[in-house]
């Protein structure tokens, strides 16, 4: 068996995927150019001074309003937690529990503010904090460091208050040490990451808050909460624990204003909303809705509050906090100044004169920046750049005329009332359009390398195709195929590494890899064109069919054509933005279909019915086969498991009507214990029903007969790790519950019984490759020949003498002429569990896997594993019998439906674990399975999460070797009934048929190219879907939906298609380890 030509092959075709993914990305996902200026005080922004203005030393640009100013963020504070409503008689746990600021802003509605921040998507934490600091737009792609945070290089207001020499102080999320590095006068960080934890960044701050505060050795103090947004997280916003958590903040805020000084400005702020299920991170009106409140104990305001709160986006606090604080606005802010904050105490011309001036001012370092962007970057339109630049010329020039009328007192003033509003209203123009101008095109795209990192892609997949059907037929196929495109592609890239050192430019390594990916696609399809004739490539792509009469070309077409459409229709649907909001509900659709179509097609085949006899022939009459009434069965069972998966999905804001599934949220969240108690009395019978039904077939296959370590682990780990889960799953569900020291004992528990159960599979993944055989061998002493059979169960049972029996007297006719002849006698090895050491090992593999997965998954989703197994299961069945009944000559190749089949349950579950392809629907928690405090590093939470958003993607990739296996586990004995009588010499041979898995050995080049070919094929239908999603973004690249559904899909399928492959590259992996182990085995035994 050709073992590492089969990965190698593989691992180069993920490497020609990888390369398109990297390349398309770098493409599509660019981020916007940040410009290395910075703004000082010595720049000519000012506007003209009028007669009541002066600027006071120690001001830029405009008077200081305040010297301190304390902005305390609570992460996720949605503006419904902060508004009051006294006439709200049935509350909600977060409503009315900030009571403070409505009477604040009641009692002093010239001193305090309530408004609707309105966030910029993606609502993480960290593009939010950047959007108020920077006053800018953090692109898409930033999400994805979210968790891993840089230093933000452009100009920024922290930048600008230590420039200015202002003492910066923080306390709270540890996100801003990452990102602020040596910027703080003091600072006390507290860990962010760990969802769960509601108290330790909270309590941390209010140690520090109030003796920092009275100290006075502080200019600007930042205090970031995290209960409120870790609460969301663990309970939703729905729970008691919130109300608790806001009533705490509300005393927080009552004690820090008795703290504070008439020179202070307060802001209390959200950096983003939450849904309803306490996530965020994309942009439904709850996520991009938080909070803002301004509060002085000097007015602030010339007019009373208006009815309703008005909405200002978050990039407009970064220029009024920079201006009232009297240092120069961030170089690259694009956010409109909040003005009725400088109206001061005189009249009213007064109080629009003052706010022309910051409006000037703020329209002057828009521009500037619009400029020195248009110098370095062409993403931002020319014809409106031109009116915005219009726009703000007309406004400058009649501010100017406006202060010099004012100068001369030609204006009367209501008309001069007039003329003032007219011009704050034109600038107010300038700065929300040039705002949406940059919120437009800063999707800087790169089509060149977008249209290449498609092509890459469609290459590949078309690689796929062509070396799944050229495997087989091609004696020099891993010399010609393989080597060869090898060569070329590292030719190109040491030439590339070459000409970047000759020539001193940055060496692009994606660019390199990129060109090497498409030089060795070139080399491979070169040597396919020169080395094959058309004749022989057309014979290679098509089935023979031109002896065939038109109904046997049309049925062998179809049996194409079906699986086919099915794949294409999927991929079409990935165009349509409604399509991929309800893919949770079209890939089971389709997966029934698929299997239907299956059903139909071995009908019109004629493979379900069998003639009765001539005269019913001719007649047209015929009877079904008994094993179509298992094979519906099986299609019932099916559409059974498609059907309850549809209860454990999680909901898109885009479909309002849409509940989230009750199985999603954790045991703790119920209140009612008996119902608690219920569902985990529920959840561990699924667990032991699991390791029970596992045992069960390995018993039946004969594979837990030996005392091998692997086979005593099995019998006595997996009840092991089912009790470490069960505890884990109990102590979990009563954490919050528990009290005093038992709180202690509590959270031990929950670190230690995940990292036994890490522990246990670990183990038991090590015992699996070390010696993966689950085989028991039992000599005697006969007069015959070297016996290896593969017995089914313990020695007594009937399947023995059903499939032992005729092999013995087989090799007892043998023995006699071989003792006449040679006069020898050798020893029998009867060997329990041989026909199914493959499949063994894989469903050993598969069931540890699973154990972890459900472990970092809900309690209640252990139902939807349950179904995940038992889908998988039946499907591997409906394939092993559809082959059966169409009598398929070719048992080494598996057909196009069953992978494609296959992987339309993995995608099916990857809906019915409770994800969805966005941000909002990660399961953060999963990286604190096991883990109390924060991580020291990201890799490892990256890993936890990434298993628990793929986890279906993870059990299909490794359990697909076993649509190869499964048919010759289950041999089906339909196909013998239906053979003619032999004669007794040839009845000898049918103990072929009943070898299993060991008919694999007896070809084994034949074993590696299946094992190619599936490979192949599984990574074609990967890469088409990956296709279609890559193609649906590039062209709908301007479409309104991009950035909520096109480009969060394309970045979970590519995501998904990298987790995949790598585990079909293991799953394979593990059919070859298993083999060299059964070589071993072999050899060992002709020694004795």
């Amino acid at each position: 068996m050709q073992r590492w030509p089969v990965l190698l092959f593989l691992a180069w075709v993920c490497f020609l995927f990888f390369a398109g993914i990297g390349l398309f990305m770098s493409g599509f996902l660019l981020t916007r150019i940040e410009l290395a200026s910075s703004s000082s005080c010595s720049d000519p922004l000012v506007p003209p001074p009028w007669e009541r203005q002066s600027l006071p030393p120690g001001s830029c640009w405009a008077p200081q309003r305040f010297s301190k100013a304390v902005l305390v963020i609570i992460d996720a504070l949605r503006f419904e937690f902060a508004r009051f409503n006294p006439a709200n008689a049935s509350l909600l746990p977060y409503e009315n529990k900030l009571g403070f600021l409505h009477h604040l802003a009641t009692s002093q509605p010239r001193h305090a503010r309530l408004y609707r921040f309105r966030a910029d998507p993606p609502t993480a934490t960290m593009q939010r904090i950047k959007g108020l600091t920077t006053g800018s737009l953090p692109t898409f792609i930033d999400v994805g460091s979210n968790f891993a945070t840089y230093a933000i290089q452009e100009d920024n207001l922290l930048a600008q208050l230590v420039q200015n020499g202002r003492r910066v102080v923080f306390m709270g999320d540890d996100t801003w040490e990452g990102l602020f590095p040596k910027k703080f006068f003091r600072s006390y960080f507290f860990p962010s990451f760990n969802v769960k934890d509601l108290h330790t960044v909270d309590d941390g701050i209010l140690q520090h808050l109030y003796p920092t505060v009275d100290s006075g050795e502080w200019d600007v103090l930042i205090a970031h909460f995290l209960g409120v947004d870790h609460c969301g997280h663990k309970h939703g916003p729905d729970h008691p624990e919130m109300a608790k958590k806001l009533t705490q903040m509300n005393e927080m805020l009552r004690s820090l204003v008795d703290h504070l000084g008439n020179d202070t400005l307060l802001l209390v702020a959200g950096d983003h909303g939450m849904t309803e299920t306490g996530d965020h991170g994309g942009d439904s009106e709850k996520e991009v809705n938080a909070a803002l409140f301004v509060y002085s104990k000097t007015p602030l305001f010339g007019t009373g509050p208006p009815e309703e709160p008005e909405a200002v986006p978050q990039v407009n606090l970064v220029p009024t906090v920079a201006l009232l604080l009297g240092v120069p606005i961030p170089y690259s802010n694009i956010g409109e100044v909040m003005a009725e904050l400088f109206s001061g105490d005189g009249d009213a011309v007064s109080a629009a004169l003052q706010q022309l001036s910051v409006y000037h001012i703020n329209a002057k370092q828009v521009d500037r920046f619009l400029h020195s962007y248009s110098l370095v970057a062409q993403d931002l339109p020319a014809e409106q750049l031109q009116r915005l630049q219009e726009l703000f010329s007309g406004a400058v020039e009649e501010h100017t005329q406006l202060l010099a009328q004012v100068q001369g007192a030609t204006l009367v003033p209501p008309e001069l009332e007039s003329r003032l509003g007219s011009l704050i209203s034109r600038f107010q123009l300038y700065l929300r359009e040039a705002r949406a101008v940059c919120t437009q095109s800063w999707a800087r795209f790169h089509p060149l390398r977008m249209v290449g990192g498609c092509t890459l892609i469609a290459a590949s997949c078309l690689l796929c195709y062509v070396a799944s059907e050229l495997a087989a037929s091609s004696d020099s196929f891993y010399r010609s195929c393989l080597l060869y495109p090898l060569l070329w592609g590292l030719v190109v890239a040491v030439l590339l590494g070459l000409a970047h050192a000759f020539t001193q430019e940055g060496l692009d390594l994606l660019l390199v890899l990129a060109w090497a990916a498409a030089a060795s696609q070139l080399g491979f399809f070169w040597h396919w064109w020169g080395r094959h004739p058309k004749r022989a490539r057309l014979a290679g792509s098509q089935p023979p069919l031109a002896s065939a009469g038109l109904r046997q070309r049309l049925r062998a077409w179809l049996g194409l054509a079906f699986p086919m459409g099915i794949l294409l229709f999927r991929c079409g649907a990935m165009f349509s933005d409604s399509f991929v909001v309800a893919e949770a509900r079209v890939a089971p659709f389709l997966l029934a279909s698929l299997v239907m179509l299956l059903v139909g097609k071995l009908h019109w085949d004629g493979r379900l019915t069998v003639p009765e006899g001539p005269k019913q022939q001719l007649l047209g009459f015929s009877s079904y086969r008994r094993e179509i009434w298992y094979l519906l069965c099986l299609v019932a069972m099916l559409l059974v498991c498609v059907r309850l998966s549809g209860f454990f999905h999680q909901c898109r804001e885009e479909i309002p009507q849409c509940r989230p599934s009750l199985f999603l949220s954790p045991l703790a969240s119920l209140r009612n214990t008996r119902a608690k108690n219920l569902f985990y009395l529920l959840c561990v019978a699924l667990l032991a029903g699991l390791v029970y039904a596992v045992r069960s077939w390995l018993r039946h296959y004969g594979n837990l007969n030996s005392s091998d370590p692997l086979v005593l682990f099995v019998r006595w780990g997996f009840p092991l790790v089912v009790l470490c889960i069960a505890c884990y799953w109990a102590v979990a569900s009563s954490a919050d519950d528990s009290l005093g020291k038992l709180q202690e004992l509590v959270q031990v528990a929950v670190v230690a019984f995940p990292w036994a159960v890490y522990g246990l599979a670990s183990v038991g993944l090590l015992l699996l490759l070390c010696n993966p055989m689950t085989v028991f061998a039992k000599d005697t002493r006969e007069s015959a020949g070297s016996i290896v059979t593969p017995y089914l169960g313990v020695p007594s049972s009937e399947v023995n003498f059903l499939h032992v029996i005729p092999q013995i007297y087989k090799r007892m006719q043998e023995s006699q002429k071989s003792r006449l002849e040679r006069g020898s006698c050798r020893a029998t090895v009867a060997a329990y569990g041989l026909g199914s050491v493959y499949s063994a090992a894989l469903v050993i593999a598969l069931t540890l896997l699973g154990f972890l997965l459900m472990l970092l998954h809900s309690e209640r989703l252990s139902f939807a594993f349950l179904l995940l197994f038992l889908e998988a299961f039946v499907l591997l069945h409906i394939h092993t019998h559809a082959r059966g009944l169409a009598g398929d000559t070719e048992p080494f190749s598996v057909p196009w439906y069953a992978v494609i089949s296959w992987l339309l349950a993995a995608s099916q579950f990857f809906y019915s674990t409770g994800h969805q392809p966005i941000f909002p629907a990660i399961h953060w928690n999963a990286a604190f399975v096991g883990f109390h405090l924060d991580h020291s590093t990201n890799l490892l939470p990256a890993a936890l999460v990434g298993a628990n958003t793929f986890a279906s993607h993870i059990l299909f990739a490794v359990g697909c070797p076993l649509l190869l296996l499964w048919p010759f586990v289950c041999e089906m004995p339909s196909s013998q009934k239906r053979k003619p009588k032999k004669e007794p010499r040839e009845e000898l041979q049918e103990v072929e048929e009943h070898m299993m898995e060991m008919r694999l050995r007896e070809s084994p080049e034949k074993f590696s190219t299946a094992l190619l070919q599936l490979g192949l094929k599984y990574l074609f239908v990967l890469g088409t879907q990956l296709l279609a999603c890559v193609c649906a973004a590039m062209i709908l690249r301007r479409h309104l939906m991009v950035w909520k559904v096109f480009a969060p899909k394309f970045l979970f399928e590519s995501l998904g298609f990298v987790v995949s492959s790598i585990c079909l590259l293991l799953g394979i992996s593990l059919v070859m380890r298993v083999d060299c182990a059964v070589s071993t085995w072999f050899s060992q035994l002709q020694l004795r």
